[in-house]
């Protein structure tokens, strides 16, 4: 399926957007995991945030940027664009200005790249719509509790069990169901539960219940994103990733079991979400491999994501 779409626009990148109406679900930390990890299996990746206010994504690839300048660590950054909201009194005016900008940037970068990875903001917007309808692979990172399952659909108080889909799901219903009228593509829509308790619960069997409820009425797969651990709050400042060099170097700090664990759990959520990768990708990760062999450095798993 996901191979299918990319081919629907021969040539062009394959283009992944982070998508969800609510903030603090973790769009930016999967979004930064996801670029890095294709750029590991030797793919080129453009990022794009349309967060113009918040920027988390954005700060996140400076911070990255900055800690590669400070530690002379070559640390794999996406070339990266952000979005400048228009600052006009007439909405049509600022739309228009914004819609302008991504489109000069997406035809910019579309076919120099293999991946387009889009951060979109926690806020129902013209131009969140418009990426939606460009995804290829759309993944919404939601918090393991129902105050983010309602972003999906409402339940019933006693029985738990799904009664209808929110404005959100019904918007990517949409969105969805137009691209593949338009040209054919499918969008392969993946849920991921982010902030798992690492214990058994109540709570967390209701939420994957429900999430199975909704799947089979609005097409998506649900899978395992990241626990609650803090080595992913302490990734940020220094734009850092479970898949960077785990050596205190690289890191700052002395590594931690908590460190290893993540980056298993990072891997298999990559591998989950069945990125179709290009194959002069993998020769390019293939040759940098041998490179690093031959000098004596430390190598960087390419190939944590399955075809």
């Amino acid at each position: 399926m996901l191979v299918q779409a990319s081919q629907g626009h021969s040539g062009s990148a394959h283009v992944i957007v982070l998508g969800n109406e609510k903030g603090g679900s973790g769009k930016s930390t999967t979004a930064l995991h996801i670029a890095v990890a294709l750029m590991k299996a030797g793919q080129r990746v453009a990022s794009i945030d349309l967060d113009c206010r918040q920027q988390s994504f954005t700060r996140y690839i400076n911070n990255r940027q900055e800690w590669a300048r400070r530690t002379g660590i070559d640390l794999e950054i996406p070339g990266h664009h952000c979005i400048k909201y228009g600052e006009t009194m007439q909405i049509a005016e600022n739309e228009n200005a914004e819609f302008q900008q991504f489109i000069e940037v997406v035809s910019a970068i579309e076919r120099a790249n293999d991946f387009i990875v889009i951060d979109t903001p926690g806020s129902d917007s013209y131009l969140m719509r418009l990426a939606h309808s460009m995804a290829d692979t759309l993944v919404t990172p939601i918090n393991d509790s129902f105050l983010d399952f309602d972003v999906l659909g409402t339940v019933d108080p006693a029985t738990y069990a799904v009664t209808g889909e929110s404005h959100y799901a019904a918007m990517v219903r949409d969105v969805r169901r137009n691209r593949r009228q338009l040209d054919g593509a499918t969008t392969d829509w993946i849920v991921v539960r982010n902030r798992l308790s690492m214990l058994g619960s109540r709570n967390k069997q209701l939420v994957a219940d429900g999430l199975k409820q909704l799947s089979l009425r609005l097409g998506f797969r649900a899978i395992d994103g990241f626990a609650e651990r803090m080595v992913y709050r302490e990734f940020f400042p220094r734009g850092l990733t479970a898949l960077d060099q785990i050596d205190e170097a690289t890191l700052g700090t002395r590594p931690s079991m908590g460190h290893v664990t993540a980056r298993e759990e990072v891997t298999s959520l990559l591998r989950q979400l069945k990125l179709p990768l290009d194959e002069r990708g993998r020769r390019r990760a293939a040759n940098r491999a041998e490179w690093f062999s031959q000098v004596d450095k430390p190598l960087e798993f390419h190939d944590i994501i399955g075809s």
